[in-house]
């Protein structure tokens, strides 16, 4: 599967090159998600447009088994910096998370699964929308399995890039792999006055000053030092001058967790420490987003890529993942079928190392045929496991 898989670099080249020129953002992925319903169906698949607003669904053979495949589509808002000859031509757009890969290389999976004989099916997403949320705060793995796309999948894989690891390496194992997300927003209320007399008003920067104390505490204190959570502020605004005391102050952070014990207690401790306005005379307003749940890989899917990875790459090729309580919406799909995201190296060797999210951000494209074939022979194992 690999040999074949090298023998489609030039067309998973092509596409990954394409959609690194034209990056859209979110949801409005009208270009990209036609050209890959448009592949789709030359390759015969049963294709659905419009899924989760601009999701693709594919599915391709009869009866058995299904399992899902995959790739996240969108782009950052970010102005690319490097000078290729297919860098960004969308000025403050970049794929620099690497989600053009991702989908050369289901595009490059779909091709290869196409031409084999299956005992079973196989279903490809291919999502809008993982790096943020819609005006409801719901992302596109959300939109998506809102309208059917995991109905009656078995088992998900997917991979995502890793520029930190040296091509012809995956990672892969099982258990908390990033963490759930929810973004909190909080309003603090007093009294505002003259800032040369503090006595005649309810100062709500010095109740914030107890209030961010508590929050600081909540992750050292008041959880379980075994359950991995962080509890962050991100923005503060108030006042509007030198020598005025306002009457209200915001203020919005995040919390990530992998237990869903810990996700409940976060939110009350939070709720606890704003509490703290009130008793110093003010106010507070605070609500809470669900951004999502933590992607906790599933031990059988997970010990299957390593098996396929082991086989394919070599043992000494094959680590477990850095774990990290970054955001990935996989998890949601994850909640209907059990599954598993392994990374790809793709690190450039002999060139500066930049991480994801960075806007000189670039990868190596020898990797996109080991991802390719690491995508269908992974689910091939499924199907014929289930023989």
């Amino acid at each position: 599967m690999l040999k074949q898989a090298h023998a489609i670099s030039e067309e998973l080249i092509e596409w990954r090159r394409d959609f690194h020129m034209h990056p859209e953002i979110g949801f409005e992925l009208h270009r990209t998600s036609k050209i890959v319903a448009d592949e789709l169906e030359k390759m015969g698949y049963r294709v659905r447009r419009a899924v989760g607003k601009t999701g693709v669904v594919a599915e391709i053979g009869e009866g058995g088994r299904l399992v899902a495949i995959r790739a996240d589509m969108d782009a950052l808002p970010i102005l690319e910096q490097n000078q290729y000859e297919y860098a960004s031509r969308t000025p403050g757009a970049m794929h620099a998370c690497g989600h053009d890969s991702h989908t050369a290389m289901a595009l490059g999976a779909a091709l290869l699964l196409s031409k084999e004989k299956l005992p079973g099916r196989v279903r490809f997403l291919f999502q809008p929308c993982e790096e943020t949320a819609d005006e409801e705060g719901k992302s596109g793995a959300q939109r998506m399995s809102d309208e059917g796309a995991m109905e009656g999948v078995d088992y998900i894989i997917a991979q995502h890039v890793d520029p930190g690891r040296p091509v012809g390496t995956i990672g892969i194992n099982a258990g908390p792999n990033s963490g759930g997300i929810d973004t909190w927003y909080a309003s603090i209320t007093g009294v505002g006055g003259h800032g040369a007399h503090p006595d005649q008003t309810v100062d709500p920067f010095y109740m914030l000053a107890h209030v961010i104390i508590a929050l600081n505490g909540i992750v050292s204190r008041r959880i379980n030092p075994f359950e991995p959570a962080v509890v962050s502020i991100g923005v503060i605004n108030g006042g509007f001058t030198q020598n005025v005391i306002p009457e209200r102050i915001e203020i919005s952070g995040t919390l990530r967790y992998t237990n869903l014990d810990v996700h409940k207690q976060i939110r009350e401790e939070i709720t606890r420490a704003f509490e703290i306005a009130k008793t110093l005379g003010g106010n507070y307003e605070l609500r809470f987003e669900y951004g999502g749940p933590p992607m906790i890989n599933d031990k059988l899917v997970s010990d299957v890529i390593e098996q396929v990875g082991v086989e394919m790459l070599g043992s000494e090729n094959v680590f477990e993942i850095e774990k990290t309580l970054g955001a990935e919406d996989f998890g949601e799909f994850m909640k209907h079928a059990p599954g598993a995201m392994f990374t790809l190296g793709t690190q450039k060797a002999g060139h500066e190392e930049y991480r994801l999210h960075h806007p000189k951000f670039d990868l190596d494209e020898r990797a996109l045929p080991i991802g390719t074939a690491m995508l269908v022979e992974t689910a091939k194992r499924f199907l014929e496991d289930s023989q």
